[in-house]
């Protein structure tokens, strides 16, 4: 991917929307000579300029930065690829299947990298009727606490938010082999195979 978005690729995707330069220039409140500075690599668009262009490009500014249209090649999911995310100012937990960009808060978050369940996380697993009741004897005072459980297979995810001072416990239906997640908001994201 190239540093910074490139003339070349300003100028193509601008032709292939059937605009002008002065076009392009009315809809970003700039001169359509900026423009032409910017495809003619004499000048670059301000940082500032980079969402509104790619918007008026039609393209995500990822694909603006790179200059390379993204075709979704994807012919069949597969949920055990799935990833989390959390954001350390309010809390949220953000699933995806697969590594995505992800921002919340105003930051962009890293793919969240799990462990090994260690001995203070290790949950206890009773069969009861259809489903498994999962609790993990762990604190879940405002300042540490298990955020969520969440259990993925080929074909599901399911996914239990847990709150600071209520019990780390649920039930979840495993089918077939898959993982169990949990992610403790000090110690991290872990898992283990079921």
């Amino acid at each position: 991917m190239n540093a910074y978005v490139t003339g070349t690729a300003i100028k193509d995707l601008r032709e292939k929307k059937g605009m002008t330069q002065g076009m392009l220039a009315d809809m970003l409140g700039v001169s359509s000579k900026a423009v032409s500075k910017w495809e003619t690599a004499k000048g670059l668009p301000d940082i500032s300029l980079i969402e509104p262009l790619s918007a008026a490009l039609g393209v995500s500014v990822i694909e603006l930065m790179s200059g390379e249209p993204i075709k979704n090649r994807n012919t069949s999911a597969n949920i055990l690829r799935s990833k989390f995310y959390a954001c350390p100012v309010c809390g949220n937990v953000i699933h995806t299947l697969g590594e995505t960009l992800v921002s919340c808060c105003g930051i962009t978050l890293p793919v969240l990298d799990a462990e090994e369940f260690d001995d203070g996380h290790l949950p206890k697993i009773e069969k009861v009727e259809d489903e498994h009741f999962i609790t993990v004897a762990h604190d879940m005072t405002k300042t540490h606490f298990i955020s969520f459980l969440a259990y993925v297979n080929s074909d599901s995810v399911q996914y239990v938010k847990l709150y600071p001072e209520g019990n780390a416990e649920t039930r979840l239906r495993f089918r077939g082999s898959g993982l169990l997640y949990l992610y403790c908001n000090r110690h991290g994201l872990m898992k283990m195979k079921i």
